[in-house]
């Protein structure tokens, strides 16, 4: 029985792989993966990941990876057929009957594949050859070596109008077949057909499933009316369901699985190449908009994909049009992030001028969907006016509206109203809010940026948060647990950064609250209450601290252990700030006086230079 993409892909949208992985493995959730001890090797303590955004599992301690088919093919010896059978009866799905048509027809398509195939290997062969002399030089400029010339499939198409068709004519190809395939153009006025690509640097495009279904042709003469060219639709192409480089970007997500990495969406193959040379899952569109299915497409690999564009208008302007298309199918877990590059720089420049870490930062600099939707409406026209700002909120609600789920809708308009209210204030800010006040000792949240702590937060994304205590803060998020027995420390102290205090108070408020919220549901809640730029600064600065509890393989119990010891430690300093405050005019206190000093300092240079983490380790 065969089964095609689009059924597999169904069957995988409707099953979490954590429910399905979670009847065989006792799974716990740690972040936002699920972790238990691995089903293919003894161990003691917990290195199997399931990801559930990504739609995998991977096994440190051997090395597996996959996804739910694969899982019941390796734990339980089931045919790729059975597996499927299995989990579609789970699914509530109607196996594909068997239709001798379609049957056909794939087996149409996969004689179609072949000579995919070896029209690449020709490719392939032409580049190193002379005729391939100047797609060489291009490459050489772009800075991508020969030694990844066979990663990404690339060749060249000679000047020639019928050198492919005669090397496939030679191997059993019917001209016909090639023109079906995309390969050759038949003229509509008659005549023999030829080859479509002439003298191009050529890039193999694949489906999901890793076959290649067209090629991409770069011109080489600088005069050619087409700078690109992509193959036509065809029984194997179909252009607005395809994104260049899918399955390398699995691979990499795949390979990466212990970081939270979301897929990258720039403009071309050679930014797509420059990402995956730097580590980073990028895919590109057909030359075009993304079409609904690619945005589906893209939702099963991440649930925010990034979208990538040049800081320019015109840039500035696609990111607009991504956002009127995605709008209405936004749902919870489904959104895209913004990254938003200097005027004039992509991917690929960025790689040859500065590296591939220059461009690994500057794709986590990124900006979430409602930001950049506010201000795509607060650019349309100046708000100086009692009238153009009343027109700039009816745009906003009518925007929120636009979202076809309705809670998620609802949830827009507060935060579009909110940030309105942030850029107009309508009454001075109030005092800031301190525990002790509301039920249970802490009173509702202010709204960021309408009360001098929220203006405190906001204005600590525009100076660097200090790595220490954005890790422990992003401990804190990630799994909330580790507070309940440092709640009246934090409350006092924060994470010792005071940007981070609004950020500290609003957690523990959470905490006490008795909304049992885990890490997924504590993000969102932040998000609504105007910390969402905040955490992002957050998970940013701690990226560069080297917590080892942050560390997605690190085992839970360890992890909590060593961010008690650490928040210790760095509660420590202000402890001997305030015994300072005391021994400092106090008689016959001075060693007291020096020693505490002592203490202090050193634990401001170990906290300063990271080296908090083996002194924590070793406590």
């Amino acid at each position: 029985m065969r089964f095609d993409e689009r059924f597999i892909d169904e069957l995988k949208a409707r099953l979490r792989p954590s429910d399905v992985i979670g009847r065989t493995v006792k799974l716990k959730r740690q972040g936002r993966e699920y972790v238990g001890l691995s089903p293919f090797s003894k161990e003691k303590s917990p290195s199997f990941f399931v990801n559930d955004d990504k739609g995998f599992f991977h096994d440190f301690s051997s090395g597996k990876h996959g996804d739910i088919i694969s899982f019941l093919q390796e734990t339980e010896r089931l045919s790729f057929v059975e597996a499927v059978q299995r989990l579609a009866g789970e699914a509530g799905m109607q196996l594909p009957a068997e239709d001798p048509k379609e049957a056909e027809r794939e087996q149409k398509r996969a004689g179609l594949s072949d000579w995919m195939d070896l029209a690449q290997k020709w490719f392939a062969a032409n580049l190193r050859r002379t005729p391939g002399k100047a797609a060489r030089e291009y490459l050489e400029k772009r800075g991508l070596p020969e030694d990844q010339w066979e990663r990404f499939g690339l060749g060249y198409a000679p000047n020639d109008r019928e050198g492919l068709k005669q090397a496939l004519i030679q191997r059993g190809a019917k001209p016909a077949e090639l023109v079906e395939a995309g390969m050759l153009i038949s003229p509509e006025s008659g005549g023999q057909p030829y080859d479509r690509f002439r003298d191009r640097l050529m890039f193999p495009i694949l489906d999901a499933r890793g076959r290649i279904v067209s090629f991409g042709g770069r011109a080489m003469n600088p005069d050619d009316r087409a700078k690109y060219l992509n193959g036509p639709e065809s029984p194997l192409f179909h252009k607005g369901a395809t994104l260049y480089g899918l399955p390398e970007a699995r691979r990499i997500l795949g390979a990466e699985s212990k970081n939270d990495q979301a897929i990258i969406v720039v403009e071309g193959y050679m930014d797509v190449i420059a990402c995956q040379r730097a580590g980073l899952p990028a895919v590109a569109p057909m030359g075009t908009a993304l079409t609904e299915e690619q945005m589906e497409r893209l939702w099963r690999v991440s649930s925010e994909p990034v979208l990538c564009f040049d800081g320019d208008a015109a840039g500035l302007r696609a990111a607009y049009r991504a956002i009127e298309r995605s709008l209405p199918l936004l749902k919870a877990g489904r959104s895209f992030r913004f990254s938003l590059l200097g005027a004039g720089q992509d991917p690929d420049d960025i790689l040859r001028e500065k590296g591939a870490p220059a461009l690994r930062q500057a794709l986590a600099d990124t900006h979430g969907f409602a930001e950049v939707l506010f201000r795509r409406e607060q650019d349309l026209e100046p708000l100086d006016t009692p009238e153009r700002k009343a027109g700039f909120k009816a745009r906003l609600r009518n925007t929120a509206s636009a979202i076809q789920d309705k809670d998620l809708a609802e949830q827009y308009r507060r935060d579009l109203f909110d940030r309105f209210d942030a850029l107009f204030p309508r009454s001075p800010q109030r005092a800031p809010w301190t525990p002790g006040q509301g039920r249970r000792g802490f009173g509702p949240p202010p709204k960021l940026g309408q009360t001098a702590e929220g203006a405190q937060a906001m204005q600590s994304l525009f100076r660097a948060i200090e790595p220490v205590p954005a890790a422990l803060a992003h401990g804190a998020i990630d799994d909330p647990e580790r507070m309940d027995d440092h709640l009246e420390e934090i409350a006092a102290h924060g994470f010792g950064d005071k940007g981070l205090d609004g950020l500290a108070q609003e957690l523990v408020r959470m905490r006490l609250s008795g909304h049992s919220l885990d890490s997924a549901a504590l993000r969102r809640h932040l998000a609504q209450s105007g910390h969402d730029a905040l955490v992002r600064e957050v998970e940013k600065a701690a990226a560069k601290s080297g917590a080892p509890f942050l560390a997605a393989n690190a085992p839970l119990a360890e992890a909590r252990v060593r961010w008690s010891q650490a928040f210790d430690a760095s509660t420590r300093v202000a402890a001997l700030e305030d015994a300072l405050a005391h021994a400092r005019d106090v008689p016959g206190q001075d060693e007291a006086f020096r020693r505490l000093k002592a203490e202090r300092d050193a634990l401001r240079r170990a906290i300063k230079a990271g080296t908090i983490w083996e002194d924590s380790a070793g406590s």
